[in-house]
């Protein structure tokens, strides 16, 4: 391992690591991690905020998170939000939770869907709710392999 100059603020760093934790720029040349906020707001959030990179700031050592209408990165919050935890009315990621929650692991005020849902209305692999439809489902109208034969007479009943 040597000592390099970093090529943006010129102190020293391993000629091992991605990035400068000084000023987090790659040794590429080009931010690691970085975040895209538009400029039109709504209720004072950003229309559009996208964070892409590692979760740490290196600047500030302080975790990012993708806060707006429309919040996508590793941590996000929106009415739409995509991203490894997720929260939002339209929520998509590996833990997600929201009106309308879809992911890994998936809660949902309305409905879940995920390989764990939890929600009014749960669809996944175990799926927990008033109305559940899943390999192992608990609710007060859970659907399994156990009752697969009722089935087509459920979704029957929900087009009367």
């Amino acid at each position: 391992m040597a000592l390099i100059p970093c090529n943006e603020c010129g102190k020293e760093i391993s000629d091992q690591v991605v990035m400068c934790p000084h000023c987090g720029i790659s040794r590429r040349g080009f931010p690691y991690g970085n975040e895209f906020r538009s400029r039109t707001s709504l209720f004072g959030l950003p229309l559009v905020h996208i964070v892409y990179g590692p979760n740490l700031d290196p600047r500030t050592g302080k975790i990012r998170v993708a806060k707006g209408i429309i919040a996508i990165g590793g941590i996000s919050i929106g009415i739409v939000s995509i991203g490894g935890f997720s929260t939002g009315l339209l929520s998509l990621g590996g833990l997600s939770l929201g009106g309308i929650a879809m992911g890994g692991v998936a809660v949902g005020l309305g409905a879940a869907l995920g390989g764990l849902a939890i929600g009014t209305i749960a669809i996944g692999g175990c799926a927990v709710g008033w109305m559940a439809l899943g390999g192992a489902a608990f609710g007060a109208h859970a659907f399994n392999g156990a009752n697969a034969d009722q089935w087509p007479q459920w979704i029957r009943s929900l087009f009367r």
